[in-house]
């Protein structure tokens, strides 16, 4: 029996996959999606948008402990429990919303991650598929450890769905995820380790700024092992023990969680890429300037899966998925290119950065100015009685256009944004400086840092 055919097959339901179904819907294409998960995408119900909301309430608690005899006399106490009930109120109705949407659209829904059989056609949920293209937006899933006892391993979506926190908690892996998770287990009183095999977390930030917010990151109780290889999990009684090498030495620690925070690859092993003629590489499906495969002129990759350069983010998943809709259903041309980028740590304080780092700017052969201060006695730390506020900026002397710029501060999450559009406009020092800004607020702060 011949099977259905579409003019669009969207894989995942994400930021990326849903902005291309529902633009190739409205141009009165037939579409369809699939997702083998939940729909509407990592971001949204199991990353960003619930993290933030988990993580405002360790900020009520940072505040509440900074001003701690300076006019707070008690702290507050955090019903965890509570918490996630508040979480679920942002989480809870996304994907039954999401289907809704897509089905009003027109969008013809599948419950099964697709397997290519040929370039143009697709198995699913038992069905055969053809399809004129096919858009891979499948995201980014979590980097398998192969060592024994890896199967005690808790995710990070484990740990945005716990009701109850343990006394002890291990994370493998100094990421963003180990990280922000790091800080908020220790903030709710959890006795927390982060093993990392590098040298230092967060490798992508500027060197100098991560080792402040591991400074930071003590402060508050975090235990940091660097250089330290997990070679084996081992379920005890009531924990779990975490043999790491370290030095050439051996040692443990046990907790009754172990999450592997050690990073994420590109979703794409249950896609039978090979039957599809679909190239791809360890950063995801291998694509040209249009984000189209390099091999298979019918598919299209565009947000965390696709191997573009680009760093994965939400925001840039838009923006990929905008170019694939101009090319593949526009019919334009449309080259990929991005403005600078910024990323922010979900840590208290944030660590945010965009454009260069130091050590970049020197490779690229830059003259650079670089301008590095910490400064916990300007008024905005001052106010709140923060002790790590610190900055990084990196000034072209040729130009006097800024090449990067690196914050730790509370809300350097809003900072970093203002960087962003100086930079997006090719501002000088002198016109960025010249801003009028409203005072006195964080963002008036980033006037001084250039």
């Amino acid at each position: 029996m011949k099977g259905k055919e579409f003019d669009v097959f969207v894989i995942g339901t994400g930021t990326a996959g849903k902005n291309v179904a529902y633009a190739a819907a409205e141009k009165g294409q037939k579409v369809a999606i699939a997702d083998d998960r939940e729909y509407g995408g990592t971001c949204a119900n199991r990353g960003c948008d619930p993290k933030k909301v988990l993580y405002g309430f360790t900020e009520v608690m940072q505040h509440a402990k900074n001003l701690e005899g300076k006019g707070i006399r008690e702290l507050p106490t955090i019903d965890w429990k509570a918490v996630q009930e508040f979480k679920k109120t942002f989480t809870g109705a996304i994907p039954a919303a999401t289907e809704k949407s897509l089905r009003k659209a027109g969008i013809e829904m599948y419950h099964q991650s697709p397997k290519f059989l040929d370039e143009n056609t697709l198995s699913v949920e038992g069905k055969t598929i053809r399809a004129k293209n096919i858009v891979i937006a499948t995201g980014l899933r979590p980097r398998e450890l192969n060592i024994p006892g890896s199967e005690h391993f808790s995710l990070s979506e484990d740990f945005m769905e716990l009701t109850e926190l343990p006394e002890a908690m291990v994370f493998v892996g100094g990421g963003y995820v180990g990280m922000e998770q790091a800080h908020m287990a220790a903030r709710m009183g959890v006795d927390v380790t982060v093993i990392e095999r590098e040298s230092r977390p967060l490798a992508p930030f500027d060197e100098d700024m991560a080792s402040l917010l591991v400074k930071a990151s003590e402060a508050i109780g975090i235990n940091f092992v660097f250089d330290g290889e997990v070679t084996a999990l081992e379920m005890l009684r009531k924990h779990i023990r975490v043999t790491y090498q370290r030095g050439g030495k051996t040692s443990s620690v046990k907790a009754p969680m172990v999450f592997n925070t050690s990073g994420r690859v590109p979703a794409i092993e249950k896609l039978n890429l090979e039957k599809g003629n679909v190239a791809f590489e360890a950063n995801g499906i291998t694509v040209n300037e249009y984000l189209q495969s390099t091999t298979n002129p019918s598919v299209y990759a565009c947000g965390d899966v696709s191997a573009s350069g680009a760093p994965p983010l939400t925001p840039l998943s838009s923006q990929e998925a905008r170019v694939v809709v101009q090319n593949l259903i526009e019919n334009k041309k449309v080259k990929t290119s991005f403005p600078p980028i910024p990323s922010v740590v979900f840590t208290i304080p944030q660590l945010a950065s965009i454009g260069l780092t130091e050590k970049e700017a020197k490779k690229q052969g830059f003259s650079i100015r670089v301008e590095y201060k910490e400064v916990p006695n300007w008024f905005n730390a001052k106010r709140m009685n923060q002790s790590f506020y610190a900055y990084k900026t990196i000034v072209d002397t040729d130009t006097s256009q800024i090449l990067g710029a690196h914050i730790l501060a509370e809300q350097a999450g809003e900072m970093i944004n203002l960087f962003a559009m100086a930079m997006s406009a090719d501002f000088t020092c002198e016109q960025f400086k010249g801003q009028l800004l409203a005072y006195p607020t964080w963002g008036n702060d980033v006037r001084g840092m250039v």
